[in-house]
């Protein structure tokens, strides 16, 4: 995109967003285990495991320990926003390092007199407000219909939609 405003989540997010779809999808009561939602995602076990962490620390996940051990959502899918999945991956979703909009102690010369950080905090409102108001749940039900609508069922599943 020359020229224009581009903000990128990184793979954490988007991995990390794909792998706890792949478990409220797939967990039907039952702990999915890593080696199973890294296969679905064609992600190496080795970053998922590193993912997981930090989803487990922010209370997204939960593990369940043992032979038929792995991870289960923390919460109902309707009450686990695409934000608190993000949040806990990528840190704020601030698109600049600006003292008006982050909650960090950011030194700025300019805050005074500046007029663009209305924009700044115009856009980071709307991407959190875009991400808070996207309920797991929500995409449960989308990959569900996605499914369907190409013929996918429960025993034929071998990789996740995204």
């Amino acid at each position: 995109m020359a020229g224009g405003f581009l903000m990128r989540l990184s793979t954490k997010g988007r991995y990390g967003l794909r792998a706890v779809l792949d478990i409220a999808v797939n967990a039907d009561g039952e702990a999915i285990s890593l080696s199973r939602i890294a296969e679905r995602q064609e992600i190496s076990v080795n970053y998922l495991e590193q993912l997981i962490a930090k989803l487990r620390k922010s209370g997204v996940v939960n593990s369940i320990r043992g032979a038929q051990g792995g991870y289960v959502l923390a919460k109902p899918a309707k009450d686990i926003s695409v934000g608190d999945i993000l949040r806990s991956l990528e840190g704020d979703l601030h698109p600049v390092d600006c003292s008006e909009i982050n909650d960090a102690d950011i030194e700025c010369s300019h805050s005074d007199l500046c007029v663009t950080k209305y924009v700044w905090k115009r856009i980071s409102d709307s991407i959190n407000d875009a991400v808070d108001g996207i309920m797991l749940s929500d995409l449960v039900d989308e990959s569900r219909k996605v499914q369907a609508e190409i013929g996918i069922t429960q025993e034929n599943r071998t990789k996740q939609t995204c």
